[in-house]
Order: structure tokens, then sequence, then C-alpha cells
């Protein structure tokens, strides 16, 4: 199913490509695939704690509160450094701030492949939550640049999909990885991807024309109105992956409780991840075409509160986890292109290390959380209720923001 998923994402950037009018759209493609391509390897990355827990709560006696801690660490970093990040775009270009960015990814993944207890795993996290900062930040930055005004919704979609596709290669690699060879290894292949989309990016990537250089950047600072517009995206768009993860990481638990192996429950949980690759960028081209994403977002952020409640009934986990991918969490990209609404071209980058601070924020405190919530509750189901939570408050973001917008227009 994985090469089924690469294969068609690969199929729908060569078609856009070979129908493209002029040179300039056939480059926007181009960097749009190798973005894609790239940042699946920061959802591979990340996807190594969740998918090696059990083995490291077998081999090493780590608490299910410790893996929601090891898996918060890797946005950890952002806390602090998501507004320097934003500002280090005045200074030097994207393309060198990126391979930066990978490189720590890679040297972080190498870390925590030679750990031996909670401290070492945490220093590894933390190495690659420092390129997680960068990455993140410069890698929409530039979708962003690319595509602005143009088609955004169906390549903010695509590339939004990338994430899930390298969690969804995280889940089923890491945890057969995990099983028949060791948890060591999966970190190892992870550092090695980083690593490669390191030297991808720095030897292919090329800005677009109309891109600000670093040094036509305007002063620091958003204005006020963008200023708040940024800040309620943010909150939407981290409540939103919040509930994703803290799903990812404790849906497999509550399979296991209902009778599932292992292997078994991480390949049902991925069946999502794998689907929405797919619904992700449908649901972005139909938004664009039908100019209706709102009614889009409210009826996936039902559907996902849904999912999580109901996933208690493990007989239905496998048509739970299709609605999830196919319905629940297509609106990713409309999510995301909440950010290239709220702030102006030039003060892009800034306005980023702003957006990608909110959140850390909120990424980096949910899995201890929701880890907390099973160490005492002792079943996997309250951390799947809070999830559901955070999907419903990812709506009422959504909404906070188009009623915002909309008097902020009436203002002017």
């Amino acid at each position: 199913m994985g090469f089924g998923a690469v294969a068609v994402l690969g199929c729908v950037a060569v078609n856009a490509i070979l129908h493209a009018d002029t040179e300039s759209e056939r480059a926007r493609w181009l960097m749009l695939a190798l973005l894609v391509a790239v940042r699946a390897s920061i959802g591979f990355q990340f996807q190594t704690m969740g998918s090696v827990s059990e083995s490291l709560v077998a081999q090493l006696g780590l608490s299910y509160t410790e893996i929601g801690t090891l898996i918060a660490l890797f946005m950890l970093p952002g806390l602090v450094l998501s507004l320097p990040a934003g500002y280090l775009g005045r200074r030097f270009s994207d393309r060198i701030l990126m391979s930066a960015g990978f490189g720590a990814l890679a040297a972080g993944g190498a870390i925590a492949a030679f750990a031996h207890g909670f401290g070492q795993l945490a220093l590894g996290r933390v190495a690659a939550g420092f390129g997680f900062v960068v990455s993140t930040i410069y890698l929409t930055k530039m979708l962003v640049d690319w595509f602005h005004g143009k088609k955004l919704g169906t390549a903010m979609s695509l590339f939004v999909m990338s994430w899930p596709l390298g969690i969804a290669m995280g889940q089923i690699g890491h945890a057969w990885v995990a099983e028949n060879i060791n948890w060591t290894m999966a970190f190892a292949v992870a550092s090695a991807y980083s690593a490669v989309s390191a030297l991808a990016i720095f030897l292919l990537y090329r800005p677009p024309v109309h891109a600000p250089r670093a040094r036509e950047i305007g002063p620091i600072g958003l204005p006020r109105d963008e200023l708040v517009l940024t800040m309620i995206a943010a909150v939407t768009w981290g409540l939103f992956n919040a509930g994703y993860v803290v799903y990812l990481s404790f849906a497999p638990q509550m399979l296991v409780a209902g009778g599932y192996g292992a292997t078994q429950a991480a390949g049902v949980v991925s069946l999502g991840s794998w689907l929405m690759i797919f619904s992700g960028a449908a649901f972005g081209k139909i938004a664009d075409r039908t100019g209706k994403p709102d009614l889009i977002l409210y009826g996936a952020m039902a559907v996902a509160v849904a999912v999580m409640l109901l996933l208690s009934q493990t007989g239905l986990a496998v048509t739970l986890s299709l609605a999830f991918g196919l319905v629940g969490m297509a609106p990713a990209g409309i999510i995301m292109a909440l950010a290239a609404e709220a702030m102006a071209p030039q003060r892009r980058a800034f306005g980023m290390g702003v957006y990608m601070t909110v959140y850390f924020v909120l990424q980096t405190a949910s899995p201890p959380l929701a880890g907390w919530i099973f160490d005492r509750s002792g079943t996997p189901f309250g951390p799947l209720a809070f999830a559901s939570a955070l999907f419903a408050a990812t709506a009422a973001g959504y909404l906070a923001f188009r009623r915002v917008q909309r008097a902020i227009a009436r203002r002017q």
C-alpha cells in the first residue's frame, strides 16, 4: 500500500508537470514534488517513538508518561526556537537553513539509535527537534512562496499529506523493524532518510524569482490584525495535529487491549494515514473548485470526533480507521492554508516563526497529557476521548478565524 501511495502522488506530480503551460509552472510543480518528498522524512522520523514504544516499555522499563514525554520532546525546541528561526530567514537563504535543519534531524535520529535509557533518548529527540523547527517553518514558507494565489489549496493539500505519508511509512516500517530486528535500527533508518533529504534540498531546491530575498524582507513584527489571525490559525493547526498525534500514539494500544497483535494494530491504525494521502489531495481540489472549505472542515471534524469515541468498539476498527483517513483528516490542507491568508509575503518568515511557536506549545503539551491520562485511567480510551476534544476545538478555532477575518474586512 505504501508503494501505491507513493505511485499515486508521483503520478499527480508528473501529470501536473506535463500539463503545465509555462516553464515557471513546471518549475512550481517540480519544487512541490521535492518538498513533499523531503517533508515525508520528518513524519517518518517523528513516528519512530510511537512505533517502537512497546519495545521501549518492555526492554528499557519506560512508563507511558515517559513515552508521551519523548514524543513531545520532538516538538519542545519549537517553544523557544521558532521566533529566532524565523529571524534567521533575514540572514540566510531558505536552502541553507533547510539543509541544516535536516542535518539536525539526521543527528537526532543517530543519537537515539545508540541510546540506552530515557536520558539519551531525550537528547536524541531534542536534537531532532531543533531540525524539526527549522525545516517545518521554512518548508511551509517555501511552498507558499511558490503557490501563493495559484492553486494554493491543491498544492497545500498535497504538501500537508507528506506528513501522514511519512508517518504511515513509519507505522508499518518501524514496527516491523522493531519486531524483526531491533528498535535501534528504526531510528537509524529514519536518520538516513533525513540525511538524504538534507542533500536533496541543498542540491535541487531553487526559490521562485518573485520570492522576497533575505535582504528585502521588511521590519521585524506583524501588524495587529495579522498577528491576531496568525495566532488563531496557529491554534487551529496545533489542535488538529495534537489530536492526530494522540490518535497515532494511543489508538494501537486500544486495539491491542481488544485482542490485536502489536503489528496488526499498527497496520490497522496506519490505514487512516495512507488514506489521508489521497483524500487530503482530493478534498483540497474540491475546496478550490467549490469555494466551500468551511463546510468540508466542519463535517470532517464531526467524523473525527465520532471515530475517537467509537474506537473502543474494536470490531469496527478497520471501518473507523478508513473513515478517519477518508474524511476526518482530509481538511489538513484547508487548515494549513489559513497561514497564507493571515500574513503578508514580506513578513512570512517571521510570521511563520510566530505561527510555529503557538503550534509547538500545543504539540508539546498534548502527548504527555495524554500519557498521564492513560497512566491514571489504565485504559487507552482516556487519551482517545482527549483527542476527540482536540478535534472539536479545531472546528471552533476555524470558525473563530473566519469570524475575525470578516470583522477585519468590514473595518477596512
